[in-house]
């Protein structure tokens, strides 16, 4: 007796298309358009010469004049002068790529989170938080010779340049980064080769050390052969087994991986050898939002995992830019999509002159749950608070106590500083009138944070 076969349906795969809803692939449109064409000053560069590090490094705009010279009638004079404006009342000087500027829809200025980043405005900022302090992590009290800070037991943050090829508003160094502002003068961190063997003969010293973070500044500025010449030193001291590269260029000048073939092949030179000695060579970048990532990112990615080399981000969290549940997973699926591995998420530094882009620390556990959970647990970031005073990252939701009504949050780091309390402020604008009331007056100021400390203290004892 024969089966009868059942005649099956054809498979209508508008169907099952339909089924997935477009959110869910939204991470895979990359940009690919020629969008600076938009920008008066680009209107007639072509693609070739557009997608050159060399053109975006010498059309950066470092100015207000030069902003005016390349947005022309794209945006009212009142906003160049509300730039200029901010500009005065600003840590950090301006230097913003082309590549960027294109990015930025000039139609909601105001509210773009490319522009929120780089470009400061008067009408935005507000007041510092009455405890923000100048280097808040404490990275120049734990260094021990200029531009080399070790904090942790294993690891030290190497500084060999002060200089980026975009400077961001919310630089957590800002006491160094970048020429002189009119509201700090940096400290001094060029690239010399003195300061630079000070600093290897301190790391072949201490034989805890194992883990060397090259920054900055940003390792992107740094010439072909000092990024082999720095990467070889320190690969061949017998201590030494992790560097990584950071840099945060793969997200504000892509290109320079695409043509600057001399940069590219040291770097990989540097992971080749890592490999050889089987040693781990890594390079760390910091993208905030899902808009900086586009389809020229993708090809500046796909030339470095074919060349081996792993590239994991450093999200810093921020009001009006990625401090949305959705924004944030698109963020995190659109980094895993091009090869890039979601590191940490930080809470923002109380960095001066950027209030305005600080959260709550509630703000940021709310997100966490909703990434979470989202993608591959290897793709899912943890997020983490980089403590006042030098107690180093800690998990967002290790706190000894977090009064949400002050805002003030207390944690402890064991491994680093046992036995001290380090804190973290909610941005006063997310408090209760009565509580900002509260915290323009210095011995309320006192009074509050006590209290969080005895709190933190108890529930340590409970625990």
């Amino acid at each position: 007796m024969e089966l009868e076969l059942l005649e099956q349906p054809a498979l209508n795969h508008s169907v099952v298309e339909a089924v997935v809803p477009s959110r869910t692939m939204e991470h895979r449109d990359l940009r690919r358009d020629d969008f600076w064409s938009a920008i008066p000053a680009y209107v007639a560069t072509t693609a070739d010469e557009f997608h050159t590090h060399t053109f975006q490094a010498r059309q950066s705009v470092t100015n207000v004049r030069q902003l005016r010279e390349t947005l022309q009638h794209l945006v009212p004079d009142s906003f160049y002068e509300d730039v200029a404006e901010g500009i005065r009342h600003a840590p950090m000087a301006l230097r913003i790529s082309p590549y960027l500027l294109s990015l930025i829809d000039w139609s909601a200025r105001y509210q773009d989170p490319i522009r929120t980043q780089f470009l400061p405005v008067a009408s935005q900022q507000v007041p510092d938080h009455p405890e923000l302090r100048l280097d808040s992590l404490h990275e120049q009290k734990d260094s021990p010779v200029p531009g080399l800070t070790h904090r942790y037991p294993d690891k030290a943050l190497f500084l060999p340049i002060d200089s980026c090829p975009v400077y961001c508003r919310f630089c957590t160094r800002s006491y160094a980064i970048g020429g002189d502002t009119e509201t700090v003068e940096k400290l001094k961190l060029s690239a010399r080769m003195s300061r630079w063997e000070d600093a290897f003969t301190y790391i072949a010293s201490r034989s805890e050390l194992e883990d060397i973070v090259i920054s900055g500044g940003d390792t992107y500025n740094l010439k072909a052969g000092h990024i082999q010449m720095i990467g070889e030193r320190l690969l061949r001291m017998p201590n030494i087994r992790r560097i990584r590269y950071a840099t945060k260029g793969l997200a504000v000048m892509p290109q320079k991986i695409l043509t600057d073939h001399a940069w590219l092949d040291a770097l990989t030179r540097v992971v080749e050898l890592g490999r050889r000695l089987h040693k781990d060579v890594v390079v760390h970048t910091h993208f905030n939002h899902p808009k900086e990532i586009t389809g020229i990112t993708q090809d500046a990615m796909g030339r470095m995992t074919e060349r081996g080399i792993t590239v994991r981000c450093q999200t810093v969290l921020q009001h009006g830019v990625n401090d949305t549940p959705t924004t944030m997973q698109l963020l995190v699926r659109r980094l895993s999509y091009i090869n890039i591995h979601p590191y940490y998420v930080y809470f923002h530094d109380m960095v001066p002159g950027v209030e305005d882009l600080r959260t709550s620390l509630q703000t940021g556990l709310d997100i966490e749950k909703h990434v979470r959970g989202h993608t591959a647990g290897f793709n899912t970031p943890s997020f983490v608070v980089d403590t006042m005073g030098g107690g180093g990252k800690r998990d967002g939701h290790s706190y000894e106590h977090y009064d949400r009504e002050t805002g003030i949050a207390v944690f402890t780091s064991p491994s680093v500083k046992p036995g001290a309390y380090f804190l973290y402020f909610d941005p006063l604008v997310t408090l209760d009138a009565a509580q900002q009331v509260r915290w323009q007056v210095a011995s309320e100021r006192r009074q509050m944070i006590e209290a969080a400390l005895d709190a933190a203290a108890v529930n340590r004892i409970g625990a």
